[in-house]
């Protein structure tokens, strides 16, 4: 389904009632009785599980799988998967500036991102009755997945050289993907960048907002929105940089004071989402503290008009589907739906 992503990014804006957009997709394993293992190597599944959830709920669009092994795993990282969580990179394949240089640049489709390719164009022709969101990774995240999150701090001061190399090569990757999921029939996609979230200010500035601005301005347009994701705990620090990168519109984790730090702090026609904490309260919580964590946000910060409730980064699997239900019925509640 096509839609104008520019105007519904406006429709975002205003203190009347909104729906939520949570990053939720993998919970869809216990409304098909499958596992997260069968789920990652189907795009019938997903598609159908990401059907499911827009069924189910009222989010203002439906945001598809965030994982963040996918593209790593097509530079030849090592995953490790399991039938409950969402699978994870082991190890590292880039060592040194020959190993950076020799990395071969995959093309787009190998690995599973066809999978995931295939799941975002049933889903957007079965889904149409709101926006369809692909999740991807982004640059900085993916070079931390090839070079090792921890060593890739170190790295970017004794050898920067060979991380921008690494960035040149994932970037370049990553707007290919991007594009291959626009013509796949997305109407957007939501680049989760958590590990850029780690770093100082000055080393975001030069080692995150200007490869994510690349992508960004490879294939952002009316119809096509780029939606940025870091749930860092840095990130107050860094929302400048952050800001440089032209997104149309930005997503931030539980791990910052939405209210205090990051609302004030962003333009006020910039839409900004967040942030209930996807894990201890959405996944370990009850109902009951799910509703009073959401209803609190959501008294603390939907008086700014560019505020959209969702979670802080993507939701676990086997979270429990009576929280999510709570989450969402505290929304309707509070906007008195």
């Amino acid at each position: 389904m096509n839609y104008n992503m520019k105007e519904w990014i406006a429709s975002l804006k205003g203190t009347g009632a909104k729906n939520p957009i949570p990053i939720l997709s993998f919970p869809c394993v216990s409304l098909l009785g499958i596992t997260v293992r069968e789920l990652i190597s189907s795009g019938e599944l997903q598609a159908k599980g990401m059907k499911a959830v827009a069924d189910k709920t009222n989010s203002a669009a439906s945001v598809s799988f965030m994982d963040l092994s996918l593209e790593a795993e097509c530079f030849g990282a090592k995953i490790v998967v399991s039938d409950e969580e969402v699978p994870t990179v082991k190890g590292r394949i880039v060592n040194d500036m020959d190993e950076a240089e020799a990395l071969v640049v995959p093309a787009v489709g190998s690995g599973r991102t066809q999978i995931y390719l295939d799941a975002i164009k049933n889903a957007s022709a079965e889904i149409t009755d709101r926006p369809v969101l692909a999740g991807m990774i982004g640059p900085f995240s993916l070079a931390a997945r090839l070079l090792d999150v921890t060593e890739i701090m170190m790295d970017c001061y004794d050898d920067p050289d060979m991380v921008h190399t690494v960035l040149e090569k994932v970037t370049e990757f990553l707007c290919e993907y991007a594009k291959a999921y626009k013509a796949a029939g997305a109407n957007g996609i939501v680049m989760a960048e958590p590990v850029a979230g780690l770093l100082s200010p000055t080393l975001e500035e030069e080692f995150g907002s200007p490869y994510v601005k690349k992508i960004v301005d490879a294939v952002q347009t009316d119809d096509f929105a780029v939606i940025y994701h870091n749930c860092g705990d840095n990130v107050p620090r860094m929302l400048d940089s952050i800001l440089t990168t032209g997104c149309a519109a930005y997503h931030f984790g539980n791990s910052v004071d939405m209210e205090k730090d990051i609302i004030p702090n962003i333009p006020a026609d910039t839409v900004v989402m967040g942030n209930i904490d996807p894990a201890g309260t959405l996944r370990l919580g009850t109902p009951e503290k799910v509703r009073s964590e959401t209803l609190a946000l959501l008294e603390r910060c939907s008086k700014y008009p560019n505020f959209v409730l969702s979670t802080g980064c993507d939701v676990p699997p086997m979270t429990p589907w009576e929280n999510i239900d709570a989450f969402f019925a505290a929304s309707n509640e509070y906007y008195g739906k």
